[in-house]
This record gives C-alpha cells, structure tokens and sequence, in this order.
C-alpha cells in the first residue's frame, strides 16, 4: 500500500511540476509564442480576425517561414472550421478569417518541417485585451 502511495505522489508532483512549466510566453508582436522543435511559431490574430503566424530562432530573431506546415481548426459551438495557411511575405497567414464569436477552441497543428512529428496547441481565443500585461487574452502572460 505505501508503495502505491509513493507512486501515486511522485506521480502528481511530476504531473504538477510540467503543469508549471507551461507558462504563458508572448512574442514579440504580443501573440501567443508556441515552441515549435527549436525555433518559435508566434500566433497573432489580427484585426481582420486572420491568424498570422511568425516564425523566430531560439534568441527571437524573425526568420521567414520556410518549412513549417501549419494548419488549424476552429472549435465553433455550430461545428469545426478547417482553416488553412499560405505564405505572405516572411510570414505564414490564414487564407479565411476565424469564425465569429469568442470563447471557442483554436487547435493548432504545426510542425517544423514537412516530415516532423505534429504538435497541437489547444488556444482558447479571446480577443479582448488583458489590462495587466496589454496582450490580447489568449496571449496574457499574467500570473491570474
């Protein structure tokens, strides 16, 4: 029984040190900074309700997006939107608008290269600016 016990806290503080880790980062356009296999993809919605996403090296330097694949979906309450991106300029952008509405999940899917494995970002997306740290929600990087 102790033993069972033991693996069952060690469990937890493991799971709530990682949970700890996940902090919040905005990037330097005060969107969502996603870790993405040694460089940074930055999340941004602009004001046209389009996702932009730049790309940065490990110090943040800007680097043109090259070989990222990004996709998205939108987690509306009527159904999910797929939205698909294109190159412009040094930056990958959304070739439709996000829905509609607040509140709803985003699912990010990106890789750093074509042949890479997935990883997905869940974003709550709530545009509306935080007063604490001046990004929008779904980038606040306060500590509430």
């Amino acid at each position: 029984m102790k033993t069972l016990l033991n693996i069952l806290l060690i469990t937890t503080l493991a799971a709530t040190s990682a949970f700890a880790d996940a902090k919040v980062k905005a990037g330097p356009r005060k969107g969502l900074l996603l870790e993405l296999g040694g460089k940074h993809a930055e999340f941004f919605v602009e004001k046209n309700r389009t996702i932009s996403i730049a790309v940065y090296d490990a110090a943040l330097k800007a680097q043109p997006a090259s070989t990222e694949v990004i996709t998205a979906t939108a987690e509306v309450p009527s159904g999910k939107t797929k939205i698909e991106f294109e190159k412009k300029g040094d930056m990958l952008v959304s070739k439709t608008p996000l829905p509609e509405g607040e509140g709803y999940q985003v699912v990010l899917q990106a890789k750093a290269t074509p042949d890479s494995k997935v990883k997905n970002f869940r974003i709550k997306l709530q545009t509306h600016v935080c007063n604490g740290c001046g990004n929008a929600e779904y980038a606040c990087t306060c500590d509430e």
